[in-house]
């Protein structure tokens, strides 16, 4: 019985040792506290992109027949109204020549028929029966002229041309596709926003900011022009949650070609926005916490939660007010409630030494 007590007063003992030892060591700990720092900035959002051509079009042909001739190469950039291809046009100049006889000869019969008229030596609708003729032949011969015409392809506006899909000598099927037309002064670049990213910039007071951006090119190069978000699709995709914007760059030296991809770069300001280290933060069941060091220097669990991220820092939403002392390091050897000792450091001192990990 003796022995249990002893025993039962030892654990006591330790106990209570250990206690004031933690108590002692954090009272002898001196701890590293700073302040939020209020300022405005910019946080850069990057999107990944596809860069398309402003007007993309496809050049097929428009009647059958052997391709006799091509005029372009690949690559090549053409003005509107330029000869691309030809079509051998023999099958369809002698329809339009045939047509042009039948043309000749109703004329004349029309003309026989309103002098029998004149004469009243055959009935009005004899003669409206040819000038019906007459009509219907020169329809088909226009109709010949536009196949005609068809035989030569011609570029519909300024632009590049991209791979040639058939040879010299094919035979080309109507509708067939032959080559595409780029215009590249101006090109739209797509890219995918969450929807609460989507809303917030719709919401932005100053969405003339947030709508001018810029394009990262494959060689981390930034692209020389400033690109402007001109449209935003009507529906979200309902797999990805996601948006999609498009962006118009010019683009005079010719540089950007359809089919590229990049990365957009989107400017958002942040206006008297709350900035705190993140190595002053943790987590607990996916949330973020802080210590807040009160007036009596005892330490509270304070939630935060974080509207954006730049490098080591955290753009605070809400949870602080900003006038808050944190702490800064040692947050793995204080609990909630405890009273601590502490080192207040200037917040523009404590950012200008970001590079320490968390404790």
């Amino acid at each position: 019985m003796k022995r249990i007590i002893f025993f039962g007063a030892l654990g006591t003992l330790l106990t209570l040792s250990s206690c004031h030892s933690h108590q002692t060591e954090k009272e002898d700990n001196i701890f590293p506290v700073t302040s939020s720092l209020i300022k405005d900035t910019t946080i850069t959002q990057q999107y990944v992109s596809q860069i398309r051509s402003a007007r993309h079009i496809e050049i097929r042909s428009q009647e059958r027949g052997f391709l006799e001739k091509i005029y372009v190469d690949e690559g090549q950039f053409v003005h509107k109204g330029q000869l691309l291809f030809q079509i051998m046009p023999k099958i369809y100049q002698a329809e339009y020549l045939k047509s042009q006889a039948e043309v000749e000869a109703s004329t004349l019969e029309v003309s026989n028929a309103q002098a029998l008229a004149d004469k009243q030596i055959i009935a009005p609708n004899e003669l409206a029966l040819a000038q019906t003729k007459l009509k219907r032949a020169e329809a088909e011969m226009e109709l010949a002229k536009t196949h005609l015409q068809f035989t030569k392809i011609t570029a519909p506006y300024d632009g590049y041309i991209d791979h040639l899909e058939l040879k010299l000598g094919s035979l080309v099927d109507e509708g067939e596709l032959l080559t595409s037309l780029s215009d590249n002064s101006t090109m739209w670049v797509y890219f995918n926003v969450t929807e609460r990213e989507y809303l917030d910039f719709k919401t932005n007071k100053d969405q003339q900011d947030v709508s001018n951006v810029q394009l990262l090119l494959a060689n981390q190069q930034v692209f020389s022009q400033q690109g402007k978000v001109e449209t935003i699709e009507a529906d979200f995709n309902h797999e990805t949650g996601n948006i999609a914007f498009r962006a118009s760059f010019p683009n005079p030296d010719n540089l950007l070609r359809n089919g590229q991809t990049g990365t957009i770069l989107m400017s958002k300001p942040f206006k008297k926005s709350i900035l705190i280290p993140q190595k002053v933060t943790f987590e607990i069941m996916d949330k973020k916490y802080v210590y807040v060091v009160d007036a009596n220097e005892t330490v509270k669990l304070t939630p935060i939660s974080v509207k954006a991220e730049l490098p080591d820092l955290y753009v605070v939403a809400d949870g602080l007010n900003g006038d808050e002392k944190i702490l800064l390091e040692g947050i793995r050897k204080v609990q909630d409630g405890d009273k601590i000792k502490f080192a207040y450091h200037e917040p523009q001192q404590v950012l200008d030494k970001l590079t320490l990990p968390s404790e």
